[in-house]
């Protein structure tokens, strides 16, 4: 017999593996913008933070497959599909990734009101990956604040943008 979670906590994972798939959706709907105006290498990065939004979501699926519970799929909200800049989708994105990082502590929260060590522990995958998530985009956002968008810096941020690419990690 599979080890099961409580109620409360199976219920607020599941709601967290749902908005990891909403994030996706956010990411790719950031990237048709990017692609709307000919910025490729954007898109690229965009569709590549969208494809490690699946990721987290099955890392949550197997979790709590492992765990003994069911993933349920919830309706996804509409994204925010339109943009001043570049800058502006990035900033849109930045604050994404602030309301996840709350989203991640809140469930550390229950896991460790509820002595439920286990969740604890793979939980902290989460919050290490918010910690980079943020000073990612928190760097991303400061270059673009330095730059013109017809500067030949912005064109190189594009290209580089263009060449990320995502892999699962291993472990």
């Amino acid at each position: 017999m599979k080890p099961m979670v409580q109620e409360s906590l199976y219920e607020a994972l599941n709601e967290q593996f749902n908005f990891e798939l909403h994030s996706a959706h956010v990411y790719l709907a950031i990237a048709g913008y990017c692609s709307s105006i000919s910025w490729d290498g954007f898109a690229n990065f965009f569709l590549v933070q969208s494809d490690e939004e699946r990721y987290h979501a099955s890392k949550l699926y197997k979790f709590l497959n492992d765990r003994g519970r069911r993933v349920t799929l919830s309706a996804l909200e509409e994204p925010k599909n339109d943009y001043s800049s570049i800058l502006d989708a990035f900033e849109h994105a930045y604050q994404h990734e602030k309301l996840n990082t709350q989203r991640i502590y809140r469930l550390s929260d229950i896991a460790l009101d509820q002595r439920e060590h286990a969740t604890l522990q793979f939980l902290n995958w989460f919050v290490e990956e918010q910690v980079e998530e943020e000073a990612l985009f928190d760097g991303i956002i400061q270059k673009l604040k330095r730059i013109d968008v017809n500067s030949t810096a912005f064109f190189e941020l594009d290209k580089e943008f263009s060449n990320r690419s995502f892999t699962a990690p291993s472990n």
